[in-house]
């Protein structure tokens, strides 16, 4: 085999291991992410359970270090039933409409992980999302209050 042709076929080899076609992000990928993105926070503001509940996958964990004056930090955390209860029972409809800020930003996506932060009104979340069953779904969120 000659020299060159056996340089071009190892680095079309290459190509192909190192960025397979599914690692690559698509638009329908980034809506999918923005999407569901925002149906987790429009739905929090509108106390809208169903919506909240299409965004998020069945196991999500949400998360938030606490870390009183003078005291240790605590990590409290919530699964998706318990935001779904709480956006059933109108957990941030209370929240004035010029203050729901619902800035999305993707982040990173790989395949079928990915990540986003949400500017939201008093706090901004820190997303991670995966494909699932062909649908993008939050499966765990960080979150950070404002100060």
């Amino acid at each position: 085999m000659h020299p060159l042709l056996a340089v071009a076929s190892l680095a079309v080899v290459l190509a192909t291991v190192a960025s397979p076609a599914r690692a690559q992000a698509t638009a329908a990928d980034s809506a999918g992410i923005r999407a569901a993105a925002l149906d987790y926070i429009e739905s929090w503001y509108a106390g809208d359970a169903d919506r909240m509940t299409r965004a998020l996958h069945p196991r999500l964990a949400k998360r938030i270090v606490r870390t009183p004056a003078g005291r240790e930090s605590t990590l409290d955390e919530m699964g998706a039933e318990t935001l779904i209860g709480y956006t059933r029972n109108g957990g941030g409809k209370r929240t004035p409409v010029a203050l729901q800020r619902k800035e999305v930003r993707i982040l990173d996506i790989f395949g079928g992980a990915a990540s986003a932060r949400v500017d939201a009104a008093q706090w901004v979340d820190y997303l991670q999302l995966a494909r699932w069953n062909g649908e993008w779904k939050i499966v765990n969120v960080l979150w950070e209050m404002r100060p």
